[in-house]
């Protein structure tokens, strides 16, 4: 006590709070620690993405293209963005380094500003009408980063709305998604081996231009990525992680599905995009815009029904629908119309492969159907909406469908799936019917039948071949996947979420880093109650603005009381 006394006196306690401060200070500079008191843990990193930060290897670099004065929504993005990118360098340290960017800049040592190379590299802006003081301007916003490591580069899209209007939800979304849509990035550079994915070209797949933004920019990108023939090779080796067929044309022999199923119970993910029926646009527009859509013949659907599936020999058309040009009055003179077999799929958010996924675009896409109870999961990742309908084959397909108005009533089906995930221990297709020969041919390179898989297992079926294809324009220049050519370079362009679902398919399927945890976040956008707060409106009035005045004023009595009582001579 005496001492206490003494310190105070002295007024040594002035000089041990100032040297407190500055330990606290000096320490915080070192240690940051924060408690997250949101209910969805906004403000804290998964344990996935943490770990893929503590074992960064060089410096990864970021590119944000957010910096300018910007409406609400993107400045609350660009906040958003740059504390989690903060969040991330206190894991990294000095190995992790981040910058904003405005568009309006030119690009190091050059003279051209990062808004013409980004839209040179496919990155369109959003145009937006913002409100500023001299009256309304427009703007163009690149929601978009770049991610560097070493001498690799990937993009991450910060913002994907699901339309050119500005909406909150929409943004709320974004912010939800940011932490998995950077760790993911910067986990595919980072990886030291890439997994190996094969794109099956034995039974008339595309391999020609249509397969460039699929084969350029995703899978030489992201994957050791090789074309294979099921007929030239004895089997699918064992370092595949993924197979994957896109909209064959000829049927598959029962040898090659044999290859298939062995590779699927040794533990090979397959991903499959199928055209089950001959409807191409080509043809229609050659046949005087009229052609009958007949069963390809794959010869798939037994395989698929053991796993769990069943592709439906029908078209799905869907009023909600991308637009194709058409001669509506006969004189050469065309017109953009909503065309019902291009169906435009709005995800359900049900899965991590489709939550907060932008519109998919599709053509003449088939139904699906979800078979047998074998303990498989099924779920249900792209569907029609409220208002479509199915048409069985052989159906005639006509451009005249569009020149009178689409009856309504007929579009009455909800949520046709068309594209399904199943999980699992699969069983075999050839338990009790493998052939002497089959048997023989596997006894020939080693194998050994297995009639079901060593663990469990997934495999994703999409009822459209076109969806992971892109268009040809001016000749032989492929556009992006998920780009309507007729609407490419007009005010109607709308970039679809093709390619994102077609990544996040495959993330899924080999989800090796589980970072999935990082995108189950879900953000709770909270509205005000209008009701509630015109019921409390003057309490909330007399909390915030009467009672600190009288607190302060309360303060100042009780000073004054107190100093006059100190100081008065008794």
């Amino acid at each position: 006590m005496k001492l206490i006394n003494l310190i105070w006196k002295s007024k040594l306690w002035l000089l041990l709070t100032i040297a407190a401060l500055v330990a606290v200070n000096w320490l915080a500079s070192l240690y940051h620690t924060r408690i997250d008191f949101t209910n969805e843990k906004r403000y804290t990193l998964s344990s996935p993405t943490k770990k893929v930060l503590q074992k960064l290897d060089d410096v990864v670099k970021v590119d944000v293209f957010l910096k300018g004065d910007f409406p609400s929504g993107f400045k609350k993005l660009a906040i958003s963005t740059g504390e989690l990118l903060q969040e991330f360098k206190e894991i990294s340290g000095t190995k992790f380094q981040y910058r904003f960017i405005s568009p309006d800049e030119t690009v190091d040592g050059t003279n051209i500003p990062w808004a013409d190379t980004l839209s040179v590299l496919g990155f369109y802006p959003i145009n937006l009408t913002s409100q500023v003081k001299a009256g309304q301007q427009q703007q163009n916003i690149y929601p978009v980063a770049f991610v560097h490591y070493k001498d690799n580069v990937l993009p991450v899209m910060i913002y994907q709305g699901k339309t050119k209007l500005l909406s909150f939800s929409d943004i709320n979304s974004a912010e939800a998604m940011m932490e998995y849509n950077f760790i993911n990035v910067i986990n595919k550079l980072t990886q030291t081996e890439k997994h190996t994915l094969v794109y099956s070209g034995g039974n008339g797949e595309p391999m020609d231009a249509r397969t460039y933004d699929l084969a350029e920019n995703v899978l030489k990108t992201e994957y050791d990525f090789k074309p294979i023939d099921l007929n030239q090779i004895p089997r699918i080796p064992d370092l595949v992680q993924v197979l994957m067929i896109v909209k064959p044309t000829q049927a598959f022999t029962d040898l090659e599905k044999l290859k298939i199923d062995q590779f699927v119970m040794r533990g090979g993910k397959v991903i499959l995009f199928i055209d089950k029926l001959n409807a191409e646009l080509d043809s229609l527009q050659t046949k005087r815009g009229e052609v009958v859509a007949y069963d390809r013949g794959l010869e798939l659907n037994d395989l698929l029904f053991k796993y769990g599936a069943r592709v439906n020999s029908d078209l799905v058309m869907d009023l909600q629908c991308d637009f194709l040009p058409f001669d509506v009055s006969g004189n050469g003179q065309f017109e953009l119309l909503p065309w019902n077999y291009f169906p435009v799929f709005e995800s359900k958010s049900n899965h991590t492969i489709n939550k907060n996924l932008g519109f998919v675009s599709g053509r003449f896409v088939n139904s699906i159907d979800t078979v047998g109870d074998d303990g498989i999961k099924k779920t249900i990742l792209l569907s029609t909406s409220a208002n479509s309908r199915s048409i069985a084959t052989p159906a005639l397909i006509s451009v005249l469908e569009n020149v009178r108005e689409p009856e309504n009533e007929k579009f009455k089906k909800a949520n046709i799936p068309v594209a399904v995930l199943l999980e699992g221990k699969f069983q075999s297709f050839f338990s009790n019917r493998l052939s002497q020969a089959m048997s023989d041919s596997l006894a020939a390179y080693g194998a050994v039948f297995l009639p079901q898989c060593i663990s469990d297992n997934k495999m994703i079926v999409v009822a459209d071949g076109d969806i992971v294809l892109n268009s040809v324009v001016k000749g032989n220049e492929p556009i992006p996947m998920g780009m309507n050519p007729y609407t490419f370079g007009s005010q109607r362009e709308f970039a679809f979420a093709n390619k994102d679902f077609l990544q996040n398919c495959l993330d899924y399927l080999i989800n090796s880093s589980n970072l999935s945890e990082a995108k189950a976040k879900d953000y709770t956008l909270r509205l005000l109650d209008k009701n509630k707060m015109e019921k409390d409106k003057s309490k909330w009035q007399i909390i915030n603005i009467i009672i600190p005045v009288l607190l302060v004023f309360l303060f100042a009595v009780v000073y004054q009381f107190i100093r006059k009582r100190k100081y008065t001579i008794s």
